[in-house]
């Protein structure tokens, strides 16, 4: 039986206090930049060897496009990205783990190390939040990053079977636990429950979020962040901004906010409705526009930074970041284009 009698929040005051002066800033795309690497099979399993305890490569699993593998095989490669970001004016580095439950992991045959993924990824991290702090003597923070998984307890994957579920809440609690430990053993500051697109999903990971934080006896600040996934303004699993609010306020959020799916012009009438509504600090990572035909992203860092700026000058924002396609320059950009706007004034849920 989990004890919720939890401790007060960890490294709330610090974060909260900075985000009271001036607009953080959130990183980029860590998988725009692996891409850049151009990393072959046998980097991604370091020569046929996977490293890490109860790791093994599986020939019958491909481990390309696996990033999350790399902070286990390429460790190195993945914090001088991060310290790219953090250079760049990025406040907030998220680990490299978006994918790293057993739910998802399952796709390589790698379930039995999501731990060491989890632990890892909040370490390296760390390491290059550590860096960029010597170099210029700013705080940087580590926001373990939480994945939606490729399934969801929603919707049926099925259409001839409208009541089937390919996972269930206990299914995701359990395996969002997992990876929660994990990132706070690693020494996470903050949980980012991103790109949600299932508030059922969601509501699994703040559950687990909350038992993992009586088990390790400390409570972070969790970050929520919800995607609207067409024109519709609705996630896929039909929520408005305001109905996503409501779904999750209960968890006294740090921030709560949209990523991903759209371009900052796009996200802007969606983030307005849920600044409008919600009782916490915003923040907001777009993709640099919609892909192209090729699933590239063509929004140089001038353009989406002067879009972002407009969530700034209007005050819909109290974090801003980049989510598909961004790089260090997009970043750049953006911490620029915000640095003379006031953040947006809230509420404060998370201290209740």
């Amino acid at each position: 039986m989990i004890n919720f009698k939890l401790p007060a929040i960890e490294s709330l005051a610090d974060i909260t206090r900075a985000a009271r002066e001036r607009i953080l800033i959130l990183d980029g795309a860590m998988g725009t930049m692996i891409q850049t690497l151009n990393l072959s099979e046998e980097d991604f399993t370091a020569n046929g060897h996977i490293h890490g305890p109860g790791c093994r490569h599986h020939s019958d699993h491909p481990q390309k496009g696996n990033n999350d593998l790399l902070v286990l095989t390429q460790p190195q490669a993945v914090e001088d990205l991060q310290l790219e970001f953090a250079l760049a004016g990025a406040d907030i580095l998220e680990t490299n783990t978006f994918s790293s439950t057993t739910i998802a992991q399952a796709d390589y045959g790698l379930e039995s190390a999501v731990h060491d993924l989890n632990v890892a990824g909040a370490r390296v991290a760390r390491r290059a939040a550590d860096r960029a702090q010597a170099q210029d003597g700013r705080p940087r923070y580590v926001a373990g990053a939480v994945g939606p998984t490729n399934r969801t307890a929603s919707i049926s994957p099925d259409v001839n079977d409208p009541g089937y579920r390919a996972v269930s809440f206990d299914d995701l609690r359990l395996a969002y636990g997992q990876q929660i430990d994990g990132l706070i053993e690693g020494g996470s500051d903050l949980i980012l429950i991103e790109t949600i697109f299932d508030t059922l999903n969601a509501k699994a990971a703040i559950f687990a979020a909350f038992e993992s934080f009586a088990r390790a006896g400390k409570r972070l600040p969790l970050m929520i962040s919800g995607t609207i996934t067409d024109a519709s303004g609705r996630t896929l699993s039909g929520q408005t901004p305001t109905a996503f609010w409501h779904s999750v306020r209960h968890a006294r959020p740090f921030t709560v906010g949209l990523n991903c799916a759209l371009g900052a012009d796009a996200m802007r009438p969606h983030l307005t409705e849920l600044s409008g509504v919600a009782e916490t600090m915003i923040c907001a990572y777009p993709n640099a526009g919609l892909p192209n035909a090729f699933g590239e992203y063509d929004e140089t860092p001038d353009q989406t930074a002067a879009l972002v700026e407009v969530f700034a000058k209007e005050g819909l924002i109290n974090i801003a970041g980049g989510c598909c396609g961004t790089t260090p320059d997009h970043i750049r950009a953006i911490a620029d284009r915000v640095a003379g706007y006031a953040p947006r004034k809230a509420r404060g849920l998370a201290h209740v």
